[in-house]
């Protein structure tokens, strides 16, 4: 009767399926700052493109439907970068998130040298910050995004992927 959701990296024929999701996903964030000029609102599908090539980018589906996603690199200092972690509206709040992070945080952990996993997420998103709280992340700063939206940074180790399915 139902299907299940799948974890998989995404393919270059998704780039308009996240765009799309992207877009509806971050009206929420966009109502809550009163900005619809964040970055997730505005990026260009050529963007979106490049960064399919260049990084780790996840999708979750739902059939055929791209209903979740998030993307990250390893920079040089061995940190673990995730952003535009969304899901569907229509699926919040039934671990779809939490189930992305782990799957980034579980392929980023296999970069030579990741020691730890760096994000933000606005300071007034609190379903946000409490799922990334409730993953072990910790506030580390803030900084202001150049759509003037105040963010917070939050941090944690990165663990031996072993113990992700653990936690699974």
């Amino acid at each position: 009767m139902g299907m299940s959701v799948t974890i998989s990296a995404a393919a270059a024929e998704d780039a308009e399926q996240i765009l799309k999701l992207q877009y509806l996903a971050f009206q929420r964030e966009a109502e809550l700052y009163g900005n619809y000029l964040i970055q997730p609102l505005t990026q260009s599908l050529d963007s979106l493109k490049a960064e399919l090539a260049a990084d780790t980018v996840l999708v979750a589906r739902l059939g055929g439907e791209v209903v979740g996603t998030v993307r990250g690199n390893v920079d040089g200092d061995g940190t673990g970068r995730i952003a535009k972690l969304c899901v569907h509206p229509r699926l919040q709040g039934h671990g779809l998130g939490a189930r992305l992070l782990r799957a980034v945080e579980e392929a980023l952990a296999g970069h030579d040298g990741t020691v730890r996993f760096r994000l933000h997420s606005g300071h007034r998103s609190e379903s946000n910050l409490r799922l990334y709280r409730k993953a072990g992340y910790l506030a580390v700063g803030g900084r202001t995004a150049s759509d003037g939206v105040q963010l917070v940074i939050l941090e944690k180790d990165a663990k031996d992927p072993t113990e992700f399915a653990v936690s699974a």
